[in-house]
């Protein structure tokens, strides 16, 4: 490969996103010895290392809310963006500027062994999910936050993210069959691969999916002899759904019952919220954080892509898995609308597509339903979607080549009171609100 010229923030991103044709996954060894090269930024930060299969993003989300309510500077690194890629850096609350993404990744690259990378010997050079975490590590130790939060990309024990030399906290969320070809075909081989996110001497949080997950988690806490809490849908209980809004009640560890309000209609945010709590009151250093700007923090949080109401009566969701597509019909199913429902639904062919598309047809929730094909590589072709569709007599489908061709259809010939929702893969999700945003 050649070493080329990148002045500008577009050529950065273009070559970011030129990196899979030429990459493929490094050891930890081999990431852990970049990091050192780059002077090991990362020890400058309290880390917060976030894992699991659904609601990773979410919790993350609420524990930067939490935490900058109660007044510290937070980092947060996230993973995929939906439009824009700087989303996966947020420093006090905003992304990255173009002058500063360009300036860490010019860092990255000139710390590149090009000499040997041109010459074709096998030097390192990160992939593209590598490459973003380096640039964060630069610019976070570079902002030296109060608090860094870091979502793992794809498991968690041979994740990039899990190069870093220290942590304040691990949380994991819950756990469910996802990414199966690279992490395992059973819950206990996945959560065997999240769990390697612990480390002795760090207190843990985990989500209780099953007794076979959690067992996983216990016996590696034991193992390392560290301080570790189980959460589960014990510790916390519906109050009141509102139009726009949830209450919940969260039984507190170490004082009265606390309500909360969370500003969305997702069901599930109840549990990615109850288990962020539980790491903010996990986290020793925090000890001071109150009711108060708990409640202020979780009030506050905005999540995008998660049920997000992008138009009056239009919302899109992340749901891309079979668990996520149950909490996602989960939330459909008691969000009180009295109207007709409409789904615009694409895919990753990588994922398990078929159970997702038996829940959806199967639910009875949508009076008709769009497939579309994402500009993903990665996506689905809709013939085969509408034709999964079409083994469902009673599921009435259209299918659309281009995502936003079928989204103008829906908004175009939507009756009244019908409420369109979006889900089946956060491409999609992007390329929703990117048309909007055009």
């Amino acid at each position: 490969m050649e070493r080329q010229e990148i002045d500008t923030y577009g050529q950065a991103v273009a070559y970011i996103d030129e990196i899979p044709r030429f990459t493929s996954k490094h050891s930890m060894a081999e990431t852990q010895g970049f990091l050192h090269r780059l002077g090991d930024p990362d020890r400058k930060l309290r880390i917060i290392h976030v894992a699991g299969t659904n609601g990773k993003g979410s919790v993350c989300a609420y524990l930067r809310s939490i935490l900058e309510a109660a007044g510290y500077r937070v980092a947060l690194f996230t993973s995929p963006h939906l439009v824009c890629i700087r989303e996966r850096f947020l420093v006090d609350g905003g992304m990255v500027t173009e002058e500063d993404f360009l300036r860490a990744f010019l860092h990255i690259y000139r710390m590149l062994d090009w000499d040997a990378l041109e010459r074709g010997e096998g030097a390192y050079h990160p992939t593209y999910f590598e490459y973003l975490f380096f640039m964060a590590m630069v610019l976070f130790g570079e902002a030296e936050p109060d608090f860094c939060i870091l979502e793992t990309g794809v498991g968690g024990r041979l994740d990039a993210t899990n190069s870093v030399n220290q942590k304040e906290l691990t949380v994991i969320t819950h756990i469910g069959l996802d990414h199966v070809g690279v992490l395992g075909d059973t819950l206990d081989k996945i959560a065997f691969e999240k769990a390697g996110i612990l480390r002795a001497g760090v207190p843990a949080v985990w989500w209780d999916t099953c007794e076979e997950t959690t067992e996983v988690f216990r016996r590696r806490a034991e193992e390392l002899g560290i301080l570790a809490y189980s959460v589960s849908e014990n510790d916390y209980s519906f109050s009141n759904f509102k139009r726009k809004s949830i209450d919940f009640c969260l039984r507190n560890l170490y004082d009265r019952d606390c309500t909360l309000t969370i500003h969305t209609i997702a069901a599930y945010q109840m549990e990615n919220c109850t288990l962020a709590v539980r790491a903010i009151q996990a986290l020793g250093a925090c000890g001071g954080i109150g009711p108060e700007q708990i409640r202020k923090g979780v009030a506050d949080c905005f999540w995008a892509g998660r049920m997000e109401e992008v138009l009056p009566e239009v919302y899109v969701d992340g749901a891309h898995n079979e668990d996520g597509i149950r909490a996602f019909l989960e939330t459909v199913s008691g969000d009180g609308h009295p109207g007709a429902r409409s789904l615009l639904f694409g895919v990753a062919r990588d994922k398990d597509y078929r159970r997702m598309i038996q829940e959806l047809a199967s639910s009875g929730l949508f009076g008709r339903i769009c497939v579309t094909c994402m500009r993903s590589s990665r996506a689905l072709e809709v013939k085969e979607l509408a034709a999964l569709f079409g083994g469902y007599p009673d599921c009435a489908c259209e299918a659309y080549e281009d995502s936003g061709a079928a989204f103008r259809r829906l908004l175009e010939s939507r009756g009244d009171g019908e409420r369109i929702y979006v889900a089946g893969s956060l491409y999609l999700v992007g390329e929703i609100k990117e048309l909007l945003e055009a």
